[in-house]
């Protein structure tokens, strides 16, 4: 239960973390207490360092001080804006890039959170998307379109 409530207090402040199963590997479950120092679980790590069990963490979400020492998690649609600048050409798409073009690409198949938000976000319903400067160009179509009329070179050059 004491882990549970952990995560629970992570989460309500919307804490980034990941968490280590103890119960699977017995030699970190001892080497751990022995290491920190600190002889119950579950132990919560900032940055490398110790901060302590649930009674800890329970007096730093009571005086407002988790919030400071915790990192959030990114909100999505930072995290889009983010993505979708990874790079001047950006292509979404199920799968990773083949050929050795300079861009980048994101697995939407990876990532269920940002495979639906950034349907919501672009206003474009379907896959691939792809963006230069993070801006939409568009999907399948409007890049075969591009193609054929000899304008996607310059669009992936950002000279349009």
């Amino acid at each position: 239960g004491f882990s549970k409530q952990m995560v629970e207090i992570l989460s309500r402040h919307n804490v980034a973390f990941s968490s280590f199963d103890i119960f699977s590997d017995e030699e970190v479950r001892q080497g751990l207490k022995t290491f920190s120092n600190w002889p119950t679980y579950p132990q919560l790590y900032v940055s490398g360092e110790l901060i302590g069990g649930l009674d800890i963490i329970k007096e730093l979400e009571a005086s407002g001080e988790l919030d400071t020492i915790c990192p959030k998690a990114q909100k999505l649609e930072d995290r889009l804006k983010s993505l979708i600048n990874k790079a001047p050409v950006m292509l979404f798409m199920k799968g990773n890039k083949q050929v050795t073009v300079d861009y980048e690409t994101f697995d939407i198949l990876e990532d269920e959170e940002v495979r639906q938000g950034l349907k919501s976000f672009s206003n474009w319903p379907t896959y691939p998307q792809l963006y230069v400067k993070g801006e939409l160009v568009g999907g399948l179509d409007i890049v075969k379109e591009l193609k054929e009329s000899g304008e996607l070179l310059p669009v992936l050059k950002g000279e349009n």
